[in-house]
This record gives C-alpha cells, structure tokens and sequence, in this order.
C-alpha cells in the first residue's frame, strides 16, 4: 500500500500524501497511458468534475459497487460498554437453544483473546486493500446480461483484478466509527458519531441511515471480536453446518420489529433483516459471516421486492497485541429483484476480495471531532431502499446509465429486465419513468 503519489504533472514537484492509501497495483508502469489516467482521476476532487461525467459507463458499475458492498450496516444496534459473558451463561442453567449460543460465544471471547484483552480495547485503526467486481447480471428469462447484444463486460476475480481501491477504518468506543473506501477514483465516506449513522458519497449528498445507528459490517468480519461477541450475546443456536471442510455451530439472529419499523418509510417496507454467525467447533473463532434483508416497495400497481445477500468468509487469523484478528476474506452479494411478472426478475452478483495491511489498538489522539458528521448531512424523510430502475431501450449503447444524484439505473438490450441497487438508505422510486438516461 502507498501512501504518497508522485505529481503526475510536474517531475520536480513534491509528493503529494494521499487521505486513503491505495494498492501498489494502481501504480502501474508509466508506458500504460490508462493506468496514469486511473492515478490522475484519484489526485482530481470530485467536486472539479460535473455528475454526468463522473458516471457513465464503467464508472456507474463502480458506484453500483460502492453503494452495495462499500459501507453496509449490520441487522440492529449492539449495546456498548464492556460485558461480562461468563456472568450471563451463569443465568441459563439449562440447556436450549439461547444458553447454547451464550456458551458458543464465551468460547469465541476466549479463542480471540479473553475477556479482559478485548474489554481494554478503547479504539482500532485498521487500513487494508479491496478488489470489486460485479460477477453476474442475470435477466427473468435465465440470460446473463453478457451474452445479450450489448454486450456487457463483467469482471471476475479469477480472471482479472476488478476495481481495485484501499480503505481506512477508525473506531472508538462507544459507538463511534468512520470508514473512508476510495476504489478506481471513486471515494465512499461513512461514518457514526453515536447519535446517526451516515453516508457521503461523489452522486449524493451526505445522508443519514434510517433508525438508530447501527455498527459497520466489515467491523463484524473479523476485526473487532467485542462488537462481534456483544452483537451475537442474543442469538440462539440453530444446529451446526460444515464451512470449507470445517465444522462450525451456526448462531442466528434477527432485527426486532421496533428495528425494522423505524428503517422502514411510507412506499419501503423492511420486511426481515436477519445474520448468522459461523463458528469454527476447532478453533472458536468466526470462520463465515452472513446476512439477508427482504424489503419491498410499495406501488399502486405491484410491490416489489428486493432481497439482499451477503456472504463473507473470513480466514488469516493473525494476533495483534493479544486480539485474534482476521486479515483477508471474500464476501460474495447477490441482490435479487422481484414482483410485477418473471420478466423483471434480475439477479446481480458481487465479489469483494479484503486484506488487511495494517491494524493496531488504543490509538492516542484519536478524539471525538475525528467522527463528526459531515456539515451537509440531510435527514432522508423517504429514503430507505436501494432501488430505481427503468424500462429497457432499444437504442441504449450501455448497460449502464446513471442519473445525477440519483440510483444506480442498469439496463440492456431489448427483453433484458431491470437491474438496480444501492444505499439501503437512499431511495428514489421511479418505477413509472421510461426515459432512459
């Protein structure tokens, strides 16, 4: 990872120290003229350029990345504060499916590095490495996008590289975190402060997320095993299941109804928000985290209805100042859109490839004005969903089109359905709108 970028436009001039540092990677030979223009885009701000040439193309498959897997939030709130989990096993004598899950995460809380070690734990920086790619868009009639006539270039990580970009993440207790993921130019900035949770991207104005503040997701994978334990402290026990040839217990958890009311809004309905964590029978540790979240959108004529799968395996393992905390991982998505009839059934799969570079605890000097909300920040009145969309145009050049300030729009060829998705907590509903732009 580097953290200084040349001047791209004077050989003599000062280096300049980049906000998020990026992979290695970006900074291919100079002989490659896209390459340096890939590196200028991440030196220019965002504010310099106007949205339409932000977006289009190849960079609306970016911000469709960025909204989706860039920054989620997990099901429900975690209460703060340290927590004593031999205390609470000690109050459920007898054996069900509760107790179970408690027993199952006081043997996490020991394999990641015991109680005490993780309840001196007052603040984390962690800064890693990221590869994006949108693995597959596939129509109501079993197509994929790919194949149709426009045809549409879809990455895979076996193949190629995808979009790749770094992140830095800060956390101190109790609820406060900020997260700062810039891929191929495009930077996605969010954030809590204990009060609102919020998200601030290049398309859209700073927003707050329906609710209480909920705890980032990429948190929960691995890198902060308090918030995992406290988050898991409820669950229950559902069986066991085998995960790459190990044999795991799998908790279960669901958002309360409270919970599910308050991100919901008048056209949005979350329907069902529920995680599952995998723990390794061998080690004790988190080996796969998953989630889906059902939601429909409410239409004089036909709901429809949006569900949103994330999977992430979570491996390297490696201890840091007496935590176990995991290094690398792939989190696959799936976003499944339905109702109205079969043929504006879509499926669009995602892939994320993380490392870690580097992660350390109690960091001095890191205050409260470092998780201050952006200035700008507008509380979404409506705003709860993921989904605009549009009919398919026989005249269209891309599979992607964009609106300024609005969702991500994806289209095809004649006959091919509708694809979109971003923020959860971003929702502009246009259904009935045929323009095509």
């Amino acid at each position: 990872m580097r953290t200084l970028c040349p001047n791209l436009d004077r050989e003599d001039g000062l280096e300049t120290v980049l906000e998020v540092p990026v992979p290695e990677e970006i900074f291919a030979s100079a002989k490659n003229n896209k390459s340096w223009q890939n590196m200028k885009s991440w030196m220019k701000s965002h504010t310099e350029k106007s949205p339409a040439s932000l977006f289009g193309g190849r960079n609306t498959e970016i911000q469709l990345l960025l909204g989706v897997v860039g920054a989620p939030l997990v099901p429900l709130p975690i209460r703060s504060g340290c927590y004593s989990f031999s205390k609470s096993f000690k109050n459920h004598p007898i054996v069900t499916e509760t107790s179970m899950a408690k027993y199952i995460v006081q043997q996490y809380i020991a394999a990641a590095g015991g109680e005490n070690a993780l309840n001196s734990i007052h603040s984390m920086y962690a800064m890693g490495k990221v590869k994006l790619a949108t693995t597959e868009v596939v129509a109501g009639d079993g197509r994929t996008l790919s194949n149709s006539k426009n045809n549409m270039k879809l990455k895979s990580m076996k193949n190629g590289p995808g979009e790749m970009g770094g992140f830095v993440l800060w956390q101190k207790r109790p609820d406060f975190w900020s997260l700062e993921l810039v891929i191929s130019g495009c930077k996605i900035s969010a954030g809590s402060d204990g009060k609102v949770a919020w998200r601030q991207t290049p398309w859209h104005h700073s927003h707050a997320s329906r609710g209480p503040p909920r705890p980032l997701r990429r948190s929960l994978q691995g890198l902060d095993p308090r918030s995992t334990a406290n988050l898991f402290s409820n669950s229950i026990c559902t069986g066991e299941k085998t995960i790459n040839d190990e044999d795991c217990f799998v908790l279960k958890l669901e958002a309360e109804p409270s919970t599910l009311r308050a991100r919901s809004s008048s056209n949005v309905e979350m329907i069902r928000h529920t995680i599952w964590g995998y723990f390794s029978q061998k080690t004790g540790l988190l080996v796969q985290l998953e989630d889906t979240h059902l939601l429909r959108i409410k239409s004089p004529e036909n709901d429809i209805f949006w569900e949103t799968t994330m999977e992430s395996a979570i491996k390297d393992y490696k201890t840091i100042d007496g935590v176990n905390v995991a290094h690398s991982g792939r989190t696959c998505v799936s976003l499944f859109r339905s109702g109205e009839n079969s043929e504006s059934h879509t499926r669009t799969r995602m892939e994320e490839i993380w490392s870690i570079e580097e992660v350390d605890f109690n960091i001095k000097g890191l205050t409260l004005d470092c998780f201050l909300p952006p200035a700008d920040l507008k509380k979404e009145d409506e705003g709860c969903g993921i989904v605009t969309s549009s009919n398919v145009s026989r005249n269209a050049k891309s599979p992607f089109k964009v609106r300024p300030n609005a969702a991500s729009r994806v289209g095809a060829a004649k006959g091919v359905a509708k694809v979109a998705a971003i923020d959860e907590d971003d929702l502009e509903i246009n259904e009935n709108d045929e323009e095509l732009l």
